[in-house]
């Protein structure tokens, strides 16, 4: 590996400028080298702002013209079956944001073409890097292992509505061009269009909370129930961990106000994390001890650095790149999301009888 990861990006638009490109600019172990943007002004305009010397109207020709160490690709999930096989042909890892597709179907295909192209995917659940979710993460599983606040009994997600973009969007270089006719992936074949619109409303919105619950339980889970009001869902972990995703239970205009409660038998581990969009800003660990046998609870909460949980992912893939650490998460286990959002649909339609 050379002293710099050389990283191209395909797609230069909200979320490939302001959660992603400006963040990789800033990481010392990598170099972005080349952008490829189907606006070729607003691709000029950004290269120009941020310094990336080499400009593509179409990602083959980037990936002919370019040697490179990875590709950061920021674009529709509802086009990932379309572009992520054809970015495989470059043999190097591979970021994407999330969900891994916009169907069960497709996202095994695109994790069929994954494992046949020698290389990885990683998908961007932002959520896992922020130094907040990764300092619970290593304390859950430490507490899971010493045993000294007995067995994980419970975890909840809350999610309401928000100000997701926290005023991430306010350097924003934008466009009026127009861009071409693109191809988009299928409905799958066991969906009514209005079921599939609804499936694809939920993946965009809730999948962060379906990855983090894996994550923060350390292993699968199934849905047992959706409410009727599609504000609760809640599942069951593998061992048995019971598990609830609030889904907007309220919502806030100014605000971001998610929040994970992890819940062992004598103490807690919460999790508030800021919006997706907040700059320098990570999330908040709080700890509650009570072992008990006349020893005095304790609460703590750590000092994280100020680093939000975008720039952290870019850090993380990076070292992934480098095989400094494994990604964050994979095209196999994003495919999983995936089907939990199926159990979802099922189980709400099962609900509402």
């Amino acid at each position: 590996m050379p002293e710099k990861v050389r990283i191209g990006f395909v797609g230069v638009g909200s979320m490939g400028q302001c959660a992603h490109l400006r963040n990789y600019v800033t990481v010392p172990d990598c170099e972005v080298v080349a952008l490829a943007e189907l606006r070729p002004v607003l691709g000029r305009k950004v290269a120009a702002k941020y310094g990336v010397p080499h400009v593509y109207t179409s990602a083959q020709e980037m990936l002919q013209s370019e040697r490179l160490d990875a590709i950061v690709a920021s674009q529709p999930f509802t086009r990932h079956g379309q572009l992520i096989p054809e970015l495989l042909a470059a043999g190097v890892p591979i970021f994407t944001e999330k969900p891994l597709a916009s169907s069960v179907p497709v996202g095994r295909q695109v994790a069929q073409a994954v494992a046949a192209s020698g290389t990885w995917h990683m998908v961007g659940y932002h959520k896992r890097s922020d130094p907040a979710t990764m300092y619970a993460k290593a304390e859950i599983d430490r507490l899971k292992a010493s045993g000294e606040l007995g067995a994980l009994r419970y975890v909840r997600i809350t999610m309401p509505a928000g100000d997701w973009v926290a005023a991430g969007f306010t350097d924003l270089i934008r466009s009026d061009e127009s861009l071409p006719d693109l191809a988009y992936d299928p409905a799958p074949a066991n969906m009514s269009a209005e079921a599939f619109r609804d499936y694809v409303s939920f993946v965009n919105y809730y999948i962060h909370q379906v990855n983090l619950m894996r994550h923060l339980l350390g292993e699968d889970y199934t849905v047992l129930h959706v409410d009727p009001s599609d504000v609760v869902l809640t599942v069951r972990s593998a061992s048995g961990v019971a598990g609830v995703i609030e889904m907007s239970p309220y919502q806030t205009t100014v605000a971001w106000e998610e929040a994970a409660l992890i819940a062992f038998e004598r103490g807690y581990i919460k999790l508030d994390l800021p919006a997706p969009l907040a700059s320098n800003r990570p999330g908040r660990v709080t700890i509650m001890r009570d072992p008990g046998d006349g020893i005095a609870p304790t609460t703590e909460s750590p000092t994280l650095p100020w680093v939000h949980a975008m720039r952290q992912q870019a850090i993380n893939f990076v070292a992934a790149v480098r095989g400094e650490r494994p990604p964050m998460c994979t095209a196999d286990e994003a495919l999983k999301d995936l089907l939990v959002a199926e159990e979802y649909m099922q189980r709400l339609a099962e609900a509402r009888g």
